[in-house]
């Protein structure tokens, strides 16, 4: 409670002498002293101090003129009166006018110190609410600003993993690096086989425009991040050393290295000019090193597009399709087969996985965006290893939500019981992972056997093997019924596995777009099985 003001208002010099003597000096108060209710009104108005000791008899203008001032100007500060008279009848007065407190004279250092400890009280909790209400605004407006810059993100990601034109896509990264950091230019540099920096695009905020690159130039920050694999903050320090030199120099800057697996591809480079510019924050560092991720994605699969359209043999055909799907023993098994390289598909049996990401604990409010795509990899991730483990096929895989098919592109006789263990060791492992980690995100799971049609689709030089059919639709359904940490399974998916299952019928439910009635069960438990 040290340092807070205290007005003392009152006509008599031994007693502001007594209270700032052993009252408010002792016990750390900041003390005012008015001589009388005029110029303590005064005083009040300028200072606006935490507490007033108002005497009720004064010369000019006495405790209850002063009170109704106070009030009628709305200036909201607590008063303790102090007056010999302590009638009923004053008493009820004062309080009316918003008196907080009422001392008797002549009182005790200890009366007068339990007054303003019980008038401080409210005062300190007023402040301290105000405190928080303002921390709460803050903290909401950083949410809802890391909010938008997630959605950014998110858009700017979709938009950059679709494009195949490398030219394309080195223009909308440098764009969207301009969009996420409001920097006076930004530059997009690929790293070339012998060590050069070829700068593909750049992105200036003088003329709102984006200019399609293709020149050697050596640029100092790109360089270092990509010899360091890590981001490049150009201190002040450094930016003054710089422009002693070279007046165009940035004033400040940062950079971000392209990454294919552990091989640097290139960078991604944000610079502010102007004298006295804005310091780039970490968090615009953290998005720019996510944009580089997208970025990095989007050119390994523009290159991988690229090698498709030059004629590849059917079997490359086949490898490129299936070496993110399945694992390395299935997919060579696939190559043999001269048949897999034929676009369209073919009608086969295959047991489904359709599974969702979800989050209730509300986390994704209030974590950064770079935290959010960290924690995302590693679920996905967690789930990726054990369908490859049980040899599934990751059909498709959007964000947080991913299709497994079994029995397809190879014969698997046990599907049913690899889609079915797959699932249920998903989520075991997940229940693992938060356990240890406190972590409040779980998967939704559907699961659904029938007949579907696999193969590839697209044109001849483009394919992407991927299965159709209302058997997905069907698993998709079963998910979306799913709550978080649960697993649905078809009546299919229920016979196949017979009594290694323990189950729990789910009454009542019928599956959207259905005609009839889908039995729908949760699968809580597998006895002891083996893939096969």
């Amino acid at each position: 409670m040290a340092g807070e003001r205290i007005l003392i208002v009152d006509d008599g010099k031994e007693n502001r002498e007594f209270i700032v003597e052993y009252v408010l000096e002792p016990n750390g108060f900041e003390p005012l002293v008015a001589r009388d209710g005029l110029e303590g009104l005064e005083m009040a108005r300028q200072y606006h101090p935490d507490l007033i000791l108002l005497d009720l008899q004064m010369p000019r203008m006495d405790g209850m003129q002063v009170l109704d001032a106070l009030n009628a100007e709305q200036l909201d500060i607590p008063v303790i009166l102090m007056t010999f008279h302590g009638s009923e009848d004053i008493a009820i007065e004062v309080y009316r006018r918003g008196v907080k407190d009422y001392v008797k004279k002549p009182y005790t250092v200890e009366e007068m110190y339990d007054a303003i400890d019980r008038s401080m009280t409210e005062v300190r909790l007023r402040r301290e609410k105000d405190q928080l209400t303002e921390r709460l605004i803050k903290a909401n407006a950083e949410l809802n600003q890391r909010v938008r810059e997630l959605n950014v993100l998110y858009g700017i990601g979709k938009s950059v993993t679709a494009l195949m034109d490398i030219e394309q896509l080195m223009s909308k990264v440098s764009e969207a690096a301009a969009r996420l950091t409001s920097c006076e230019e930004s530059s997009v540099f690929l790293l070339e086989p012998g060590g050069e920096l070829r700068l593909k695009a750049v992105s200036r905020q003088a003329d709102q425009r984006t200019y399609t690159v293709d020149e050697l130039r050596h640029d100092d920050l790109a360089m270092r991040t990509i010899q360091t694999h890590d981001m490049v903050v150009l201190s002040e320090e450094e930016s003054a050393a710089l422009r002693r030199n070279n007046a165009s120099a940035p004033s400040t800057a940062i950079a971000v290295v392209l990454m294919i697996a552990e091989n640097p591809v290139g960078a991604l480079v944000v610079k502010n000019f102007s004298t006295g510019a804005r310091m780039f924050t970490r968090n615009e560092g953290a998005l720019l090193s996510a944009l580089s991720d997208y970025a990095a994605i989007a050119i390994e699969n523009a290159r991988h597009h690229h090698k498709a359209l030059n004629q590849p043999e059917p079997s490359d055909v086949v490898q490129f399709a299936l070496h993110r799907k399945v694992v390395t023993s299935v997919m060579n098994q696939a190559i043999i087969d001269p048949e897999m390289a034929v676009s369209g598909g073919k009608r086969c049996m295959v047991s489904v996985l359709s599974v969702e990401l979800r989050e209730h604990l509300g986390f994704a409010k209030k974590a950064p965006p770079e935290r959010i795509v960290d924690l995302l990899n590693g679920y996905m991730t967690l789930a990726t290893d054990i369908m490859f483990q049980n040899q599934g096929t990751l059909d498709q895989m959007s964000g947080d939500a991913m299709t497994i098919v079994f029995n397809t592109p190879v014969e698997q006789p046990d599907h049913a019981m690899r889609a079915a263990m797959t699932a249920y060791d998903i989520q075991a492992a997940v229940a693992e992972k938060n356990a240890k980690q406190g972590g409040g995100w779980q998967f939704a799971i559907g699961v659904h056997t029938g007949d579907a049609v696999a193969g590839y689709f697209g044109v001849e030089r483009s394919m992407n093997y991927t299965t159709v059919g209302e058997t997905i639709v069907t698993a998709h359904r079963l998910q979306r019924l799913a709550k978080p940490g649960q697993i649905l399974i078809s009546e299919s998916i229920a016979t196949a596995l017979g009594q290694i299952a323990e189950l729990e019928s789910v009454s009542q439910i019928t599956v959207p777009g259905s005609e009839t009635e889908l039995p729908v069960y949760q699968l809580t438990g597998l006895h002891s099985i083996s893939s096969g």
